[in-house]
C-alpha cells in the first residue's frame, strides 16, 4: 500500500487534535506559514489538508483573518 499523502497525513493530524479537545471550536489554527515550519511540509500540502477539514465541516476560514476550528453542528461536546 502506497504512503499516505502529506496532505493526508497533515490533515489526520489536525484532526486528532480537534478530536483530543486540544483544538477546541473557536480556536484558531497556526498560520500556513507555521503549519509549513512544524511540519515541513509546502504551502500547496497545507492548503490541501486546510481544503479536506473545511470540506468535512471540521474547520471555517475566515478571509484575511484565519482559520478557526467549527462548532460542533450536531451538538456535540467534549466533555
Amino acid at each position: 500500500m502506497p504512503a499516505k499523502a502529506k496532505w493526508a497525513q497533515l490533515a489526520d493530524h489536525i484532526r486528532g487534535q480537534i478530536a483530543s479537545g486540544e483544538l477546541a471550536p473557536g480556536d484558531k489554527l497556526p498560520s500556513t506559514a507555521q503549519l509549513c515550519q512544524e511540519h515541513g511540509v509546502s504551502t500547496i500540502v497545507v492548503r490541501q489538508a486546510i481544503f479536506a477539514l473545511r470540506t468535512e465541516g471540521l474547520v471555517e476560514g475566515v478571509q484575511g483573518v484565519g482559520v478557526f476550528v467549527a462548532e460542533r453542528p450536531d451538538g456535540q461536546h467534549q466533555s
